[in-house]
């Protein structure tokens, strides 16, 4: 794939509205990352987090009392509901709200490791290695340090380590194989089969990979999902597949076509949540999806397609991860945060949204529930403002192009 040539004057200097903007936005993301993990580490008589109601691992605790389970060679309770709620409740608190096994079977691999180790432990070791796997796949951005720094530490990642979730490692997977696609792509097919623990955040790799021709990463993505099915099922067995596709995955589809709202709704942030949200059917709903799905398709195909130079590759990346947040039907703001790395892309470039609304942007992951539980249901415009407004750049950098004089012929 033809790489698109740097463009020069494209970094904006720093003002002092900027400096006031990141400031008061950095003074609201402190106050609020440290009122939430005081309360998710404020723990009840009951032992449950007074922020979650639950334990302050959060979702942690499935995956560390799923690969538990595994260890103690009884994976198959994952795939009965009453069953793994009892086990959990053994292994935690008889007081321990509902949970379910949700993850396709490939991620306890990771889990079984981390349940070797008691879980508090475990849970750093998760939390800050995930954080670790982000900073190094945004390196090749080339964004500078103070917007790393603003993506490692943003309220996304935050909200992230609050839920225990994977949302740092998926997207570190999915920006980190998208990245490294053009120069090194058995490494980029690697990661994106490792992705595969959330197919959901990877529809649109595939169409990325087909556009550009990137033939070996497609091999190596096909290659390593194969490896990561063997070798789950020489661990635990290769009925665990069976079980996740008879079982896990048909609760979880319940779970999301569930009445709305749910409790989980709270912070959920795609196109079909939000057709719910507005009184959609779960068929409607679908419909709406789809049609994102679609243009986000075709969107991806138009910006991985060869000698597109008008494209900066770190552009094409940090988009694709914003538009998959879109072409799912399945994600909350956790999952956002290349929605984050966008916003710090954009905030160093000269053709920019204002600094406000970028800075909104950047703290919606922390207002998300409260909007959602007033009936707010507006989390889908952030991904969509910024694939908006990052297509909208590109199309006024292709005019300008297209009318610049063609170069003289030389006699």
């Amino acid at each position: 794939m033809t790489e698109a040539a740097p463009q020069t004057g494209r970094i904006r200097p720093r003002s002092l509205s900027d400096v006031a903007v990141v400031t008061v936005a950095a003074i609201i993301a402190l106050y609020m990352a440290e009122l939430y993990l005081r309360k998710l580490w404020t723990l009840g008589p009951d032992g449950l987090s007074g922020l979650s109601k639950t334990l302050p691992y959060w979702d942690f605790s499935n995956l560390w009392g799923g690969g538990r389970m595994a260890l103690d060679a009884h994976v198959g309770l994952l795939f009965d509901v009453d069953a793994y709620r009892a086990a959990l409740r053994g292994m935690f608190t008889p007081n321990l709200p509902n949970q379910e096994w949700s993850y396709p079977p490939s991620i306890l691999l990771i889990g079984a490791p981390l349940a070797a180790l008691p879980i508090l432990p475990a849970y750093l070791i998760w939390t800050f290695g995930t954080i670790v796997c982000l900073w190094l796949a945004i390196r090749p951005l080339k964004l500078g340090g103070a917007a790393e720094l603003a993506i490692v530490l943003s309220p996304a990642v935050i909200w992230d380590a609050v839920f225990g979730q994977n949302g740092a490692l998926t997207t570190a997977l999915l920006i980190g194989g998208l990245a490294l696609a053009p120069r090194r792509p058995v490494l980029a097919g690697v990661l994106f089969g490792l992705l595969t623990i959330k197919p959901h955040l990877g529809i649109l790799v595939p169409f990325c990979l087909l556009a550009s021709g990137n033939w070996r990463a497609i091999v190596a993505a096909v290659a390593t999902t194969i490896a990561i099915v063997l070798a789950t099922g020489l661990c635990f067995g290769f009925d665990v597949w069976t079980q996740f596709l008879t079982q896990t995955r048909p609760l979880m589809t319940a779970i999301m076509e569930a009445p709305f709202p749910q409790h989980y709704h709270a912070n959920a942030i795609t196109v079909f949540f939000t057709a719910r949200a507005l009184g959609f059917g779960v068929t409607a709903a679908y419909g709406l999806q789809a049609i994102a799905t679609i243009a986000a398709i075709a969107a991806v195909i138009w910006l991985w397609w060869p000698d597109r130079r008008v494209v900066e590759h770190r552009e094409r990346v940090v988009l694709t991860a914003v538009l998959a947040v879109l072409a799912t039907p399945y994600g909350y703001t956790y999952d956002t945060i290349g929605a984050t790395v966008a916003v710090a892309l954009l905030f160093t470039s000269v053709s920019r949204p204002p600094g406000l609304i970028l800075a909104a942007c950047w703290l919606y992951a922390f207002f998300a529930h409260i909007l959602n539980n007033a009936g707010f249901h507006v989390g889908v415009l952030v991904p969509s403002f910024l694939a908006g407004w990052m297509f909208f750049s590109i199309w006024v950098r292709s005019r300008e192009a297209d009318m610049l004089p063609a170069p003289a012929a030389r006699i």
